[in-house]
């Protein structure tokens, strides 16, 4: 397989995915800050797609079941390269699930706590929007539907972003710290339709997610660590914004 061959799949990976997230979040950003100083904006995140609920419930299956779709690519991309089982070679598998639950969840305690501080900051200092994180409304599927949001973006983020981006450049011939940085540049560089401090506090994240991964080789509990960052903020969201000021 040769490089040009290579960079080209990682070209169109990333163009069906969250590279392109990525540039629509830029321009989101700079729509945001040529018309409002950024403090003034506003990110909603899982936002309601009609009034009616049935129809809602529809289009957000449609919505998750779909942008699981990449995951299933890269994964495939892999299988096909010599080495074996990518759920095995990602550390994506049910090997060690106690270890992968215990060390996912000290990542998500040292991450939220950092994700507040962020936020907080960022606020304060007028780089960052108001956050939303769930704009659906109150039925009986809102929690079910927040939860697979929460373990989609876990899986989409960390299996691309870490998983197949770091075993791909590696076969590029990328050094680790090429490697490290660039994967942490574009975890952030979505997260830029929330602002500078979003992108920061993401792009730090992904540099302390890389390192971990480069030393266990495990993806698994990164995607945990991920689905609790989300899961909390999406569900205990109105707690939340009563007790940190998210929001406003």
């Amino acid at each position: 397989m040769t490089r040009r061959f290579i960079g080209w799949e990682i070209v169109i990976v990333l163009a069906l995915s969250l590279g392109r997230s990525g540039v629509n979040a830029l321009i989101n950003l700079v729509d945001l800050a040529t018309r409002a100083p950024i403090s003034q904006g506003q990110a909603s995140l899982n936002g309601s797609a009609s009034a009616r609920p049935w129809i809602d419930l529809a289009y957000q299956l449609s919505g998750l079941f779909f942008s699981f779709a990449p995951v299933a690519l890269v994964l495939w991309l892999l299988w096909r390269w010599p080495g074996g089982n990518p759920f095995r070679r990602l550390g994506l598998d049910l090997k060690h699930p106690w270890r992968d639950a215990w060390q996912g969840t000290a990542l998500f305690l040292v991450i939220g706590a950092g994700t507040l501080g962020v936020y907080a900051a960022g606020r304060a200092l007028g780089i960052t929007t108001s956050i939303s994180t769930s704009g659906l409304g109150e039925y009986w599927w809102t929690v079910p539907i927040l939860l697979l949001a929460a373990l989609r973006n876990g899986l989409l983020e960390e299996v691309i972003v870490i998983g197949y981006l770091f075993e791909r450049l590696k076969t590029l011939g990328w050094n680790t710290w090429a490697i490290l940085i660039s994967a942490a540049v574009l975890r952030g560089s979505y997260h830029l339709y929330q602002g500078i401090g979003p992108f920061i506090g993401n792009a730090l994240m992904g540099l302390i997610f890389g390192w971990f991964y480069l030393k266990t080789k495990r993806v698994a509990p990164l995607v945990i660590a991920h689905f609790l960052l989300d899961a909390v903020g999406f569900v205990g969201y109105p707690l939340l914004a009563s007790a940190f000021g998210y929001g406003s």
